[in-house]
């Protein structure tokens, strides 16, 4: 065999051996096929946050040592759908809430269906339907001082194509009896978010943050594994749009703090009672 088949051939191999290294986390999962496992599933942003602090927050997510300011999130007004074959998440406000409480960087105000709760109890009560002496009282709601907007730039489900033409046109590659079918599998998967920082007060943007992540789907996983023997047909990191643009936000969240550290602690409302508005726990 010539030398530059050979060491083609031979780094085929390679890949196919380490995804077959793979096989034995495949295994301890086949035990779980048809039960409901917990914590398993979801995407980089996990965890919780509350007067417990941040609960298994991602170990990536950049945190402030003291919030600056109360904010409320806002959906962006333009949606979040790039094109009609795309199949992206309804909303991803709630992950990135979930992400500026647990980075303790600043006091969630909800102005979306929480608010919506408040208000509908204050007519309740002036409608004489609540209980006398009730503990929701009006005139007692935060301000928002800051407002943070999430934006989706772009997400890109096949940002590798191309890939097997380019290998097609190599004689040594292309002559590997089918390589270029197997290369035809490989999907790079990518996406781009943005959050921007407004001041209510002054109107003024105070910041503004890109992020990104990319992952790469080798769908030729579970053949290659399947040729060799055990876990056949386990494939290979299948992420989806939904998990990529969660890395993405939590991308841009860190790369919003850098701003946000710099910034002149407001004058904040007191913390409510059971609760504590200092940094988030380790988690």
């Amino acid at each position: 065999m010539p030398r530059g088949r050979r060491l083609a051939t031979t780094g085929l191999l390679g890949l196919a051996f380490a995804l077959a290294g793979c096989g034995d986390k495949v295994g301890e999962k086949v035990s779980d096929m048809g039960k409901t496992v917990l914590g398993e599933g979801g995407s980089v942003v996990t965890g919780s946050a509350g007067p417990a602090g941040a609960q298994g927050a991602a170990r990536e997510l950049v945190r402030c040592d003291a919030p600056v300011a109360t904010v409320a999130l806002a959906e962006n007004p333009y949606g979040y759908t790039v094109g009609a074959s795309y199949q992206l998440p309804a909303s991803p406000v709630p992950l990135v809430r979930l992400l500026a409480q647990q980075s303790g960087c600043f006091r969630v105000v909800d102005r979306a269906a929480g608010l919506r709760g408040t208000v509908q109890e204050q007519e309740l009560r002036a409608q004489g339907v609540l209980r006398q002496g009730g503990t929701v009282h009006g005139g007692r709601g935060y301000e928002a001082q800051f407002t943070l907007t999430p934006s989706l730039t772009f997400s890109e489900t096949d940002a590798g194509r191309g890939l097997a033409g380019v290998v097609g046109m190599i004689p040594v590659l292309r002559d590997i009896a089918g390589l270029v079918g197997l290369v035809e599998q490989v999907k790079l998967k990518e996406a781009q978010t943005a959050l921007l920082l407004t001041d209510n007060e002054t109107t003024e943007q105070l910041a503004a943050a890109t992020g990104a992540a990319r992952s790469t789907d080798l769908g030729v996983g579970g053949l290659v594994l399947g040729r060799l023997g055990g876990g056949a047909g386990a494939g290979w990191s299948n992420t989806n749009e939904g998990k990529l643009i969660a890395a993405a936000f939590l991308d841009a969240h860190n790369a919003l703090v850098t701003q946000v550290r710099q910034m002149s602690v407001r004058t904040m409302p007191p913390a409510a009672a059971g609760t504590r508005a200092g940094p988030a726990a380790g988690g």
